[in-house]
């Protein structure tokens, strides 16, 4: 039987070793994976989401020309918040806003920060933060309702003091960050106010109108794909669809079509992709 030779001094220095290697992967920035060019928006928050992305691009006029640097001296952070329906495009209008300042993009989910132990999560905050600024990287909380929810003012237990903790954490961090921070939530109504206050811009992303639909249903029918889908008859058929409802109907109708052995993806398969769909959500919602 082979002796182990290593020390428990030494194998509990490779375990902390091997773990603080480990967190500090956790927030690695990536190059943005989508532009403005490749979102499907409104008009109005197309502009709203340009108002935010040239906000760098104008910051020298109105801090330093204008005289802004005097008047709000730490103003010079911008969080946006992007808020709405789920599979909207919040997630896609993050990269895209990294993408145009020439960027990369460090996406943080409340999963990558949390820790059984009570304590730890404030300092996994930290670390994100600080990656960020060492890599000169857009700081992205997605579902940052689990994060910036309002504080317990009850507290009966640790956890509910560790809560706390790491939400006063937040806060001093945010107020510190000279430089961009988006959020993305689906229930911006659990936001706590003082996280509203701190955030400057929120954008409201709703469920695509018939218009934005016909434009989804032609981004995502291949140009190789026989079919005889009627795109202005199924944005018109079909309401409460969100860019992520039409891609997957698509994809779920086309891996149907082809377990059958079709020749092309007749509509009525994506008709009935569609329907699945919208009755899953229906029940999602308690209707």
């Amino acid at each position: 039987m082979p002796i182990n030779k290593n020390k428990p001094q030494d194998a509990f220095e490779e375990t902390q070793k091997n773990s603080s290697e480990t967190e500090e992967n956790i927030f690695i920035p990536e190059e943005p994976k989508f532009s403005l060019e490749d979102i499907i928006l409104s008009d109005a928050v197309k502009a709203q989401i340009l108002d935010v992305a040239t906000y760098a691009e104008n910051s020298y006029r109105v801090f330093e020309l204008w005289g802004f640097k005097n008047t709000h001296k730490f103003s010079k952070r911008i969080g946006i918040n992007l808020y709405g329906a789920p599979g909207t495009g919040k997630t896609m209008a993050a990269h895209a806003i990294a993408k145009y300042l020439g960027r990369k993009i460090l996406i943080v989910n409340y999963a990558d920060i949390e820790s059984k132990y009570v304590g730890e999560t404030p300092k996994n905050i930290r670390k994100a933060f600080e990656a960020a600024k060492k890599n000169n990287a857009i700081l992205f909380f997605d579902e940052a309702d689990a994060i910036l929810s309002k504080r317990v003012t009850n507290m009966t237990q640790a956890v509910d003091v560790s809560v706390n903790q790491t939400r006063s954490v937040m806060l001093m961090l945010m107020n510190e960050f000279q430089d961009f921070i988006i959020f993305a939530t689906n229930f911006i109504e659990n936001f706590d106010p003082a996280f509203m206050r701190r955030i400057s811009v929120h954008v409201k992303f709703e469920l695509p109108d018939e218009d934005c639909r016909r434009k989804l249903w032609q981004k995502y029918i291949p140009a190789e794909l026989p079919n005889n889908i009627d795109v202005a008859e199924i944005a018109k058929k079909f309401e409460g669809l969100s860019g992520s409802d039409i891609s997957t109907a698509m994809l779920n109708a086309a891996f149907k079509a082809a377990r059958l052995n079709l020749d092309a993806l007749d509509k009525k398969l994506v008709f009935e992709a569609v329907e699945n769909i919208l009755v899953s959500k229906k029940a999602n919602a308690g209707e």
